[in-house]
C-alpha cells in the first residue's frame, strides 16, 4: 500500500488528478448554458432539447417521452400541458444532474396521435383501450405461454423487429425464432448493462403452468389508456384491492417507448421492490389484440421483465378450442397412497394447521394459508381446533380400487360404509359425506359422492406425508381442499436413524450435468433442465448462475458423510478447498439438513442460504427420497418466494 501511495504521489500530475474527479457542479447545468429547449417555428408541439456541454461529457436527458443520451432530442408531444426536463452529464468522475427545466405546450397537436401504435394502445382520438395481463385465476393465458416472460435488458423494438423484417402489426408473437437475433446487442445503453458488441443476448419464453413460481395465477385487474383531453392511463390492481389510481402516459412512435407519470403499468406485487424504471417502459411487441412492455433495470442487472398483454376484445372473444381442462398435479397410484403398500390399512386426521382451502383446477392454491393465524386473520375464514383434531378417516383396501372407509367428523361420530377408486383418482364413497369442521365450514363430497387427491406431500423418506383432498365446485371452475396426514402408529421407524443410515458411508458430488434450479414448494416444475445449459456446458446462457468456474468447481467438490459416534458429520471439498469434521444436524420433524460450517461456497446458490450453511430442505423433486439416494441423489433447496424453492442437486461420486 505505501508502495502505491508514493508511486501515485510521484506519477501523477495535478491535472490528471483533477480529471478523475466531478468537473462540473449541478448549478452549471441550467436551461440557457448547459443546454437548450426549442419549440419548433412551424409547430410549436415539436420541441427541441440540445445539449451545449463540450463532446467530453455525455449529456443524460430525462424528458416527458422517456431518457436519452443523444446530443440532441426532438419530442413530438401532442397534448398541451407543462412539461418536464431534466438534464444531466456522465464525468469521468460520475453522473452530475441539474434541477428540472419546465417548458409549455398550449395547444394539442392531433396529428401526432394519428400514428397506428395510439389507435392500438388507447383506441384513437377521443376513444379508450382496456388491457389485461394474459392471465386469469385459474392460470389460463390466452395468447401467451404466461404473463411473463424474461429478456436481456438490451432488447428493444429494433432487437426484436428489424432484425427480421417483422414490425408491430405482422410480427407473430409465437415465431420466437423468425422475430429475435441471438446476438442483438446495443452499446451505450449504460442504465441497462448492454454487452459488448456481438455478445450473446437471451430470452426467456416463461409457461406459468411449469413455472408457477414466477407469479400467482390471478386476475391481476385492468390497464385503461385513453385519449379523451389528454393521455391518460388509469390502472386498477384489482388481484390486491388497491383500487383505481389515475395517471397520464407519453408514448414515443419512434422509439417505442412508454413514459408513465403517477401510476405503474398493471402489474404483480413480485417485483414491486425491484430497482427497475417503472415510468420508463420499453413495447417490445403491439397489435390491436397484444403488447409486451418491458420493464427495464436500473441497477446494471441484466434482466428484464416483459409484461404480456391481452385486450378487452380479444379476451372477450377468445374461444378456448381444443384445449384440455387443466388437471390437477397428482397422478400417483390412488388406492396405493391412501393406504400403503405395505399395509392395507391407514388412519388419516384433518391437518390442524392447515385443514382446509381453495384451489383453481390445476391444483393452484388460491389462499396462502400455512398456519392456524392465517385463517383467523382473514376475519372470514374459521378455524375451530377442537373440532378439527376429531377429524379422521380410517380407509383400509380390500381390492385393487376398492376398500372401506370410516370417517370421523367435527363431533366425534362416525360415518362407515365402501369407497372405490377411478381413473381420475378420486374417491368415490358409497354415500354423500357432509359435516362441519368450523363454524360454517364442512367438509362435503361431491352430488357425485366423490373427493379427488388434488396432491400430496412427502417426507424425506419418501412416504405420503400430506394428502389434499378436492370436491369439484358445481357452478366455479375451482375445488374445495382438505388435507390430511397420517397418524403415527406404533413401532414406526426413527426417522432420525432413517436418515443417518441413508446418508453415513456415502460420498456425493454436486452435479455438473444438474447444477441447480428454481421449483415450487411443493418441489415441481424446474426449467433449468430443458434449457440445455448443462449437458452441452453451454456457459452463454444462463451465466449468471452457471459458467465455467462454477462448472469447474462442480467437478473439485465433494461431500462424504460419516457417524462420529450417534453423531453424523461430513468432510467436503469446497473446490478443492478441504474441510474436515463438520456437524450435520438433523431436522426430522422439518426435514432440514444444517451444517456447522459450510461445505461449499463457490457459488451465491449456496450461500445466499445462510452462508451455505443451510437448514437445507431436504426435497422431493423428481420422486427422490432417502430410500432412492444412491441413484436419484438428493435436493437440497431453500424458500426464495412466495411459492418458490432454490435448490441444488448433489449426486453420489
Amino acid at each position: 500500500m505505501l508502495f502505491v501511495w508514493t508511486v501515485l504521489l510521484t506519477s501523477c500530475s495535478r491535472d490528471k488528478y483533477l480529471l478523475e474527479n466531478i468537473d462540473v457542479l449541478p448549478n452549471e447545468l441550467v436551461e440557457g448554458i448547459a443546454y437548450k429547449i426549442e419549440h419548433d417555428p412551424s409547430n410549436p408541439n415539436i420541441v427541441y432539447l440540445t445539449s451545449l456541454m463540450e463532446s467530453k461529457y455525455t449529456p443524460l436527458w430525462d424528458h416527458p417521452q422517456g431518457r436519452s443520451q443523444d446530443k440532441k432530442v426532438t419530442l413530438k408531444i401532442p397534448f398541451a400541458g407543462t412539461y418536464t426536463v431534466k438534464f444531466g452529464v456522465e464525468t469521468r468522475g460520475g453522473i452530475v444532474y441539474g434541477e428540472p427545466a419546465t417548458f409549455q405546450i398550449d395547444q394539442m397537436y392531433a396529428g401526432f396521435i394519428e400514428d397506428e401504435m395510439w389507435t392500438m394502445i388507447a383506441g384513437g382520438a377521443g376513444q379508450e383501450k382496456k388491457w389485461y395481463l394474459d392471465v386469469d385465476a385459474e392460470g389460463l393465458s390466452r395468447k401467451f405461454l404466461g404473463p411473463i416472460y424474461f429478456f436481456s435488458s438490451w432488447y428493444t423494438w429494433d432487437g426484436l423487429h428489424t432484425a427480421s423484417g417483422d414490425n408491430y402489426i405482422d410480427a407473430d408473437p409465437w415465431d420466437w425464432t423468425k422475430a429475435i437475433s441471438p446476438t442483438i446487442a446495443r452499446e451505450g445503453d449504460k442504465a441497462s448493462g448492454a454487452p459488448k458488441p456481438g455478445e450473446a443476448a437471451w430470452y426467456w419464453a416463461a409457461d406459468l403452468k411449469g413455472n408457477p413460481w414466477i407469479t400467482d395465477a390471478a386476475d391481476f385487474g385492468t390497464m385503461t389508456f385513453d385519449l379523451k383531453d389528454n393521455a391518460n392511463v388509469t390502472v386498477d390492481q384489482e388481484a390486491y384491492g388497491l383500487g383505481k389510481k389515475k395517471g397520464t402516459f407519453l408514448l414515443d412512435v419512434e422509439k417505442h417507448t412508454i413514459k408513465f407519470t403517477d401510476v405503474r403499468p398493471l402489474h404483480d406485487k413480485n417485483r414491486d421492490a425491484d430497482a427497475v424504471d417503472w415510468s420508463n417502459v420499453r413495447i417490445l411487441y403491439l397489435t390491436k389484440d397484444a403488447m409486451q412492455l418491458g420493464v427495464v433495470p436500473n441497477n446494471g442487472d441484466q434482466s428484464m421483465t416483459v409484461y404480456n398483454y391481452i385486450s378487452k376484445d380479444y379476451k372477450d372473444n377468445w374461444v378456448p378450442g381444443n384445449q384440455p381442462e387443466p388437471e390437477p398435479p397428482y397422478t400417483g397410484n390412488a388406492n396405493d397412497d391412501l393406504t400403503t403398500s405395505t399395509s392395507t390399512k391407514k388412519t388419516w386426521a384433518l391437518s390442524l394447521k392447515t385443514p382446509y382451502n381453495w384451489t383453481g383446477l390445476a391444483g393452484n392454491f388460491l389462499n396462502t394459508w400455512s398456519k392456524p393465524e392465517d385463517y383467523t386473520a382473514t376475519g372470514w375464514a374459521p378455524y375451530d381446533a377442537g373440532m378439527i383434531s376429531k377429524v379422521s378417516l380410517v380407509l383400509d383396501k380390500t381390492g385393487e380400487n376398492n376398500g372401506t372407509y370410516v370417517f370421523t367428523d367435527g363431533s366425534g361420530n362416525t360415518i362407515s360404509g365402501s369407497y372405490s377408486t377411478d381413473d381420475k383418482n378420486n374417491i368415490v364413497f358409497d354415500k354423500n359425506i357432509s359435516f362441519s369442521i368450523s363454524d360454517w365450514v364442512s367438509l362435503s363430497t361431491t352430488a357425485e359422492n366423490k373427493l379427488r387427491i388434488i396432491s400430496i406431500e412427502k417426507d424425506a423418506l419418501g412416504a405420503v406425508s400430506g394428502l389434499w383432498l378436492g370436491a369439484r365446485d358445481p357452478a366455479k371452475d375451482e375445488y374445495m381442499v382438505y388435507k390430511f396426514e397420517p397418524k403415527a402408529t406404533a413401532g414406526a421407524t426413527d426417522p432420525l436413524a432413517a436418515w443417518k443410515s441413508a446418508l453415513a458411508g456415502k460420498t456425493f458430488k454436486p452435479d455438473e450435468n444438474y447444477f441447480a434450479d428454481w421449483v415450487t414448494k411443493a418441489w415441481t416444475g424446474g426449467w433449468t433442465a430443458g434449457e440445455g445449459i448443462y449437458p452441452n456446458k453451454d456457459f452463454s446462457k444462463q451465466g449468471w448462475f452457471w459458467d465455467l468456474n462454477t462448472y469447474n468447481a462442480c467437478l473439485a467438490s465433494s461431500i462424504r458423510y460419516y457417524l462420529d459416534g450417534t453423531t453424523l458429520k461430513a468432510d467436503a471439498i469446497d473446490n478443492g478447498v478441504a474441510k474436515n469434521g463438520i456437524i450435520v444436524d438433523i431436522d426430522t420433524d422439518k426435514g432440514t439438513l444444517t451444517y456447522s460450517v459450510a461445505p461449499f461456497t463457490f457459488s451465491w446458490i449456496f450461500t445466499n442460504n445462510g452462508d451455505g450453511k443451510g437448514p437445507w430442505l431436504f426435497g422431493s423433486y423428481n420422486s427422490a427420497s432417502l430410500s432412492n439416494i444412491s441413484t436419484k441423489g438428493m435436493y437440497l433447496g431453500f424458500v426464495t418466494g412466495a411459492d418458490e424453492i432454490t435448490m441444488h442437486h448433489l449426486v453420489l461420486k
